[in-house]
């Protein structure tokens, strides 16, 4: 993988990122056998030729807006348990309260891959003290909404309901998460709920596409299972199944209950000791969970389908974990790649180098670029439509990877400026969207990083990465690296490159 991890909240502002002098290629560009592509598009491409804008000016908002975003408090109770809130100075009559267990697909085995979703559903299906019925009812009653969503490494329970009903939020979901009846009546009938989904899922381009990118890219651990598990674990998946996960996972170090909106702290707080204080802070069972390691495979798969008048396909690389000092010049990254549809009213005049190369002769319907990160590792790439003619697909892989080579050694410094303007203008917006995004974005960063990121602190770390630090992060995680890659569609070995193609076109020949 891409070296030892650095743990975020003990790395300086003045050192988040350093800035390493490589020995940079100078000469021309040469693909074997690939001429019309280098004498085409060496010039073509060239980001001279079609980045020709001013410099932009760094987007910081006033001083005000960063220093006084609300604070983030957090107690930790005597089982382990931690309780965070931020208390909204906008939104005075709504919260959002969570229950965030750091326990997702990634923490089961191959007998037991599915348990962690079927949980999410067994979750809402009646607990000791309410049916399933008077679960619904309460929960209609007041106006509120209840959810829940499983990840490959977390499991969230939460609800968003008026600020004078937020005990029994609390109430209900502390109900949820220890008593759960599992009724075997209930897992048959989920049974059959999951299985759909799973068709549900399968039928969705995008959804399988990563699924099948993530089996592939780690084949062999647990990330590279689905989050549903196999069809052949959902059919047998048993209550004792149920109990025995929730034992060895759902302890209360584990465990944390993030609110946000209309909250008090010190309410919540008692609230939490009143319901959750009873959850063991060890597994029953005397188990210990364990993370197994995700190790990477340069590796494609290729579903073919002709009914599909498309080629869909992501392209991977192997990058690093949430708290690696490269984890902030990665989501900078991600913006100067950027996204774009051929259907949008920008189409041709958006700024991303990529999306121009591609809407200037047509090569795709739509892109983005995807920055998934986990525990230990993550993946970096290019989720990408074009049309099955081989020409247009080969020019469009070529455009990917071009650019993916290109940021190596001549990313400019007004493309990375708007990307850090960007990735601040998604951070100013997320806290705007409501207390439900504000309320998961405490409970995830307390599972990751142990602590909520102050804004002030992360704005500084945006600011920090420049035109070198960009270059120094794409040459270790791009150049001349194993990829993995799903595609999905009217695929065949003439019109889709090999992997081999795609693989060379990782680097440059410089002489």
């Amino acid at each position: 993988m891409a070296g030892a991890s650095v743990a975020l909240r003990s790395l300086p502002l003045s050192s988040c990122v350093k800035n390493v002098s490589y020995l940079r290629r100078h000469a021309n560009l040469s693909f074997p056998g690939q001429r019309r592509y280098a004498t085409a598009l060496s010039s073509k491409y060239d980001p001279s030729s079609y980045i020709k804008k001013p410099i932009l000016p760094s987007y910081t908002p006033a001083a005000e807006l960063l220093v006084n975003v609300p604070e983030t408090k957090v107690t930790v109770l005597s089982n382990g348990l931690r309780v965070a809130t931020e208390k909204s100075a906008v939104n005075r009559d709504t919260a959002t309260v969570g229950v965030f267990v750091d326990a997702g697909s990634r923490y089961e085995t191959d007998e037991t891959n599915g348990v962690a979703h079927f949980l999410e559903h067994m979750a809402f299906k009646g607990t000791k003290r309410r049916s399933q019925y008077e679960l619904e009812v309460e929960i209609e009653n007041i106006g509120g909404h209840l959810n829940a969503y499983t990840s490959r490494e977390q499991t969230v329970y939460y609800a968003k309901v008026f600020k004078q009903d937020v005990p029994k939020a609390v109430d209900i979901l502390s109900d949820i998460l220890q008593n759960s009846k599992f009724e075997e009546s209930s897992i048959e009938r989920e049974r059959d709920v999951i299985m759909r989904e799973m068709e549900e899922v399968d039928a969705h381009v995008q959804e399988f596409i990563f699924d099948q990118l993530h089996s592939v890219a780690f084949q062999g651990s647990s990330l590279g299972r689905t989050i549903l598990g196999a069809a052949e674990n959902v059919a047998k998946i048993s209550r004792k199944d149920c109990l025995d996960f929730i034992a060895t996972h759902y302890t209360a170090p584990r465990i944390v209950i993030a609110a946000a909106g209309a909250v008090e702290h010190d309410d919540i707080v008692s609230l939490a000791s009143k319901h959750l204080e009873s959850i063991p802070n060890t597994s029953p069972l005397g188990k210990t969970p364990a993370i197994e390691p995700a190790t990477f495979v340069g590796s494609e798969v290729r579903h073919r389908n002709d009914d599909i008048p498309t080629i869909t396909f992501a392209l991977a690389y192997p990058t690093c974990g949430w708290t690696d000092a490269d984890a902030y010049p990665l989501m900078v990254l991600q913006a100067v790649f950027g996204a774009w549809e051929k259907n949008t009213w920008a189409s041709k005049y958006s700024s991303p180098g990529l999306a121009q190369m591609l809407a200037k002769d047509n090569l795709a319907n739509k892109y983005w670029a995807f920055n998934t990160s986990y525990a230990d590792t993550g993946l970096f790439g290019i989720y990408c439509e074009t049309v099955p003619d081989e020409e247009v697909v080969q020019d469009c892989m070529y455009s990917v990877t071009h650019e993916l080579v290109r940021l190596c050694f001549r990313a400019t410094e007004e493309e990375v400026q708007r990307a850090k303007n960007v990735v601040k203008t998604n951070l100013l917006i997320q806290l705007e969207n409501g207390t439900s995004e504000t309320c998961e974005d405490i409970g995830r960063q307390l599972l990751t990083y142990g602590r909520r990121i102050p804004l002030v602190e992360s704005f500084a770390r945006i600011d920090a990465v420049d035109v070198s630090t960009i270059q120094r992060v794409a040459e270790k995680y791009f150049y001349d690296t194993d990829h993995a890659m799903a595609s999905y569609g009217s695929v065949n070995s003439q019109n889709l490159p090999d992997y081999n193609w795609i693989r060379r076109r990782s680097y440059w020949l410089r002489y």
